[in-house]
């Protein structure tokens, strides 16, 4: 019994691969095998004929490509006229065959292609790089939005919570992913094995990921925890090849350190506020004894905004002398807090994206520190500035509700206190 189900999984496999076998003899271009799968063909070879749109795709040279999408956005766009006349027939007579076909006519037919494209195994991945090229063509081709628009449509179905798998990834994780953390981290780079190492092996050290099952071994997004038993102030210190490991049953504190978006196709797909949220509960399960979660962050847009206050009244001086690093860390600290909390977009919203990611998930600002990131690339986005969220799970859904509505920026009160901090004086102000 054990034998015959073996050789059924066996062939079934060979099945599923055979019929993904993209046509290499069909002579039509991708323009007519696009029509064809959209076609009656298509119900009958769907398969076949999206395993071999696809496989042209790849063939095509970059300058071929934004023919392509030019195509998908003309001629698979919605036919207004037969929508509008049927709006006014639906008004009038609301029947379920109206609305069929009055649904039918206000989708694109691109979204259509995009789902029979789907079909091959293998083919999301496809469809996911597909988009980076999209996203790259549409800034010199403005009007390919609507395209990019049914891309973002699809996917936040495709890549909703219910199929995404969290995994954790340890010193065990196969290498082919073990190498995708590495080369996708984005906040901290990692140098080597050795520093992989530490930041998966250690007991006081998690990553966690998602994953979706047509993309197995390619992460979604993933995050970095360290276990401390105090809130940190420098990303620095917590990855320092010298420091002491800590036994995870003796943490009081669960630091987010790094969290990465590992696919540039899935821009615009928020899945990090829900990495965040199922970790924490992994976490609470794993170790009832934490007390707080926080994380260490990044401020990415603190010196530009330093750059536009040079010559501000008040705290110009301050500005120079962050961005020249002769400021004292107090000044940075206060600065910093101002960004944070004070400057805002058009819409009301904070400057910074990292700000508005985990506000947008319910956290506060809770507390600011120099010196934090010494890198190269800490020192040039922020003069070695973090900043740790807080996130309080009594009142993540009330901080939610407040900034999505009314963008308010919760902060706990280091971080107000900071925010209305005396700044040191000018030169001249001392000598006066």
């Amino acid at each position: 019994m054990q034998r015959n189900r073996f050789l059924g999984d066996i062939l079934s496999t060979l099945f599923d691969r055979s019929s993904t076998i993209s046509n290499i003899d069909d002579r039509r271009d991708i323009f007519e095998l696009c029509r064809a799968l959209l076609s009656e063909e298509g119900e009958v070879s769907g398969q076949k004929l999206a395993a071999t749109v696809l496989s042209r795709y790849r063939a095509l040279a970059p300058e071929e490509k934004p023919a392509f999408f030019i195509f998908l956005n003309d001629e698979l766009d919605i036919d207004a006229k037969a929508l509008v006349k049927l709006s006014v027939q639906y008004s009038v007579d609301p029947t379920p065959a109206t609305f069929k076909a009055l649904s039918a006519s206000a989708e694109p037919k691109r979204q259509e292609l995009l789902r029979r494209l789907n079909q091959p195994m293998g083919a999301t991945t496809d469809i996911v790089a597909m988009r980076v090229d999209l996203l790259r063509i549409v800034k010199e081709h403005p009007d390919l939005a609507r395209t990019d628009s049914d891309f973002v449509h699809l996917f936040r179905s495709w890549f909703n919570r219910g199929f995404l798998v969290l995994k954790a990834i340890n010193w065990d994780t196969p290498a082919r992913i073990l190498d995708k953390i590495v080369a996708y981290e984005a906040v901290h780079q990692i140098n080597d094995l050795d520093d992989l190492r530490r930041r998966l092996y250690p007991p006081d050290r998690r990553c966690f990921a998602f994953f979706h099952p047509a993309m197995p071994d390619e992460p979604l997004i993933f995050v970095e925890v360290a276990l401390t038993q105090t809130i940190p102030g420098s990303v620095t210190k917590l990855l320092s090849e010298g420091r002491t490991p800590l036994e995870a049953e003796d943490a009081k504190i669960a630091v987010f350190y790094s969290i990465s978006n590992c696919q540039k196709g899935l821009t615009q797909i928020s899945v990090g506020n829900l990495l965040i949220k199922q970790v924490v509960a992994e976490l609470s399960l794993a170790f009832p004894q934490l007390e707080n979660f926080v994380t260490l962050s990044p401020i990415p847009g603190l010196n530009k905004w330093l750059a536009t206050q040079t010559k501000d009244i008040e705290h110009g001086h301050i500005a120079s002398a962050i961005l020249d690093q002769s400021a004292a860390p107090q000044d940075i600290r206060a600065m910093a807090a101002r960004y944070l909390l004070l400057a805002k977009r058009d819409n009301g919203m904070p400057v910074d994206p990292v700000t508005r990611f985990h506000l947008g998930n319910g956290a506060e600002v809770y507390d600011i520190h120099a010196n934090a990131d010494t890198s190269a690339n800490g020192l040039a986005q922020s003069s070695g500035a973090m900043v740790n969220y807080l996130y309080d799970l009594s009142l993540t859904e009330r901080n939610h509700a407040g900034f999505a509505l009314n963008s308010i920026v919760a902060a706990a009160k280091p971080a107000r206190v900071l925010s209305t901090a005396t700044l040191s004086l000018k030169p001249k102000e001392i000598t006066s």
